[in-house]
């Protein structure tokens, strides 16, 4: 579900009750599951009108320093879509490697008529953050925000969910996460719905998966209400194989294209 700081709704006797909470230190956590040189690319599908149309790609990168990884995402769509929507973006995070907390978070965004520069450094022990931010770099303004403990931002939080042992968690648990976006922490869950074997997915075969829905933001890319739903590989990588969701006009698949540098042997399904 998707709600604003402010208006997170309390669970009462007429709405479902909430997910049991699950142990899980969203402070600091091993990194087991990606390494330096890894290379993952989504082809982008968008839904207009019950209609499928190949939108665009996103590629996924890690790069590894003396005590920082460097995680980058590349967006962009496809010459062809472009009259419709002209899309690109990318992102740049810098997780401390012993807690894969943030410690600076780069987004460059064109969207349409949409223009963001938003550089953030993360006092994480300080509870700051400031965020150098205008619609270009060169007019950026300084600004500083208080922020909770063990705070994510949007990169860092699939990194993170990549490493929780979900052999711990039972199937309709959540554990809380934090992330620091748009000058506001946002208080999230990520539901772990259980697993999905022979899982069917476009262009990859039918796959043991591990599936979970995170939260996302209400705002300018989702309406309210809207949930996400990730499926993962049921192994040791826990690559997202697919990544479902609605958005406020439509909805929106990410589907895995090609691979490389993976930490560990990843096996194909069978059609």
């Amino acid at each position: 579900m998707a709600f604003t700081p402010q208006e997170r709704p309390e669970w009462n006797s007429i709405e479902p009750p909430a997910p049991r909470q699950a142990m899980v230190n969203t402070c600091s956590i091993a990194n087991n599951a990606f390494q330096h040189g890894e290379v993952i690319t989504y082809k982008l599908y968008y839904n207009w009108n019950f209609v499928w149309l190949s939108a665009g790609e996103v590629v996924f990168r890690v790069k590894e320093t003396k005590d920082q990884y460097h995680l980058s995402a590349t967006g962009s769509t496809y010459k062809s879509y472009e009259w419709f929507y002209k899309v690109k973006d990318r992102y740049d995070t810098y997780v401390d490697k012993n807690t894969l907390l943030p410690v600076l978070s780069i987004r460059d965004v064109h969207e349409g008529k949409y223009r963001l520069y938003d550089k953030v450094t993360f006092d994480q022990q300080g509870k700051k953050a400031f965020s150098l931010r205008g619609k270009t770099k060169e007019s950026a303004e300084m600004a500083e925000y208080p922020i909770d403990n063990c705070m994510h931002d949007i990169l860092s939080i699939i990194y993170y969910t990549r490493n929780v042992d979900f052999n711990d968690l039972q199937a309709g648990s959540a554990f809380p996460i934090k992330i620091f976006m748009d000058k506001e922490v946002w208080p999230l869950r990520v539901k772990f719905q259980g697993r999905e074997k022979d899982k069917k997915i476009k262009g990859l075969g039918r796959i043991n998966t591990i599936k979970f829905s995170p939260e996302v933001i209400s705002g300018f890319v989702f309406g309210e209400g809207a949930e996400m739903t990730v499926w993962a590989s049921d192994d040791e990588n826990k690559i997202p194989l697919m990544i479902e969701s609605p958005v406020s006009v439509g909805s929106v698949k990410a589907v895995l294209k090609e691979y490389k540098g993976l930490r560990y042997n990843f096996e194909m399904g069978q059609e």
